[in-house]
């Protein structure tokens, strides 16, 4: 059974979201959803700094969908004690999504310009999406339901995305092309077992082999400190 965890934060001082409606359609699509016995829902509200990290712990999900606000490249905003803005970097954040590679397969981040934090997790989780501008609460919610009737009915996870932007489309909300996909299929073990092979054979013949050398592509630690006012769509 895939485990689908959503976590979602409205701060007292930000602008009120329809994050319960939204965690009700996409608990309904999987209701209604033929496969929907394959699926279990985990809800996580009012999140702090510290319950993101527990609830990965907890509940080793296979799919973090993630509801709020976003600030761009300066990160997403959850709680602090009070319930007031806690803002989570972008570096922090895909640090941590790194730590849980091997069994979160898609992050999805319903959020306001959340692309930015899309990108970063990216390097660690193969498939990620996010949002590359301020998005409307009747989007965010048409396109969390096209996304998990999709998942429901058993496609990809890249269909599951077209579906969902087709969705926002169909209701005719003007946002469709506002949730931004960032995905790489996963080879098969044959294929892998022919790249390890090919590799093998470059490494014992030297006087044929040509060496590359990558940039360094880690991502290291941001702060996490407190956000003021958050007046936007997400």
């Amino acid at each position: 059974m895939k485990k689908i965890l959503i976590l979602s934060a409205n701060p007292k001082n930000s602008s009120r979201l329809r994050l319960d409606e939204e965690v009700r359609e996409i608990q309904g699509a999987i209701k209604r959803a033929k496969n929907r016995e394959q699926f279990e829902i985990v809800a996580e509200w009012a999140v702090r700094v510290d319950d993101l990290r527990r609830a990965l712990l907890e509940h080793q999900p296979g799919i973090v969908h993630c509801s709020g606000h976003g600030l761009g490249c300066d990160g997403l905003v959850l709680e602090n004690l009070a319930g007031e803005a806690k803002l989570v970097s972008t570096q922090s954040l895909a640090k941590l999504f790194n730590l849980f590679q091997a069994k979160i397969e898609c992050v999805l981040l319903n959020a306001c310009y959340s692309e930015a934090q899309a990108e970063a997790i990216y390097q660690h989780i193969n498939c990620v999406i996010g949002m590359n501008q301020a998005v409307g609460d009747k989007a965010a919610i048409a396109f969390a339901v096209g996304f998990y009737d999709a998942l429901g009915a058993g496609y990809s996870y890249k269909d599951c995305y077209d579906i969902g932007c087709a969705s926002v489309d169909l209701e005719g909300i003007p946002e469709s092309a506002t949730p931004v996909l960032k995905f790489r299929s996963q080879p098969s073990p044959k294929e892998n077992k022919t790249e390890n092979h090919t590799h093998q054979e470059s490494v014992t013949q030297p006087n044929n082999s040509i060496s590359q050398t990558f940039g360094n592509d880690s991502i290291g630690f941001g702060s996490i400190g407190s956000a003021g006012n958050i007046n936007i769509h997400r």
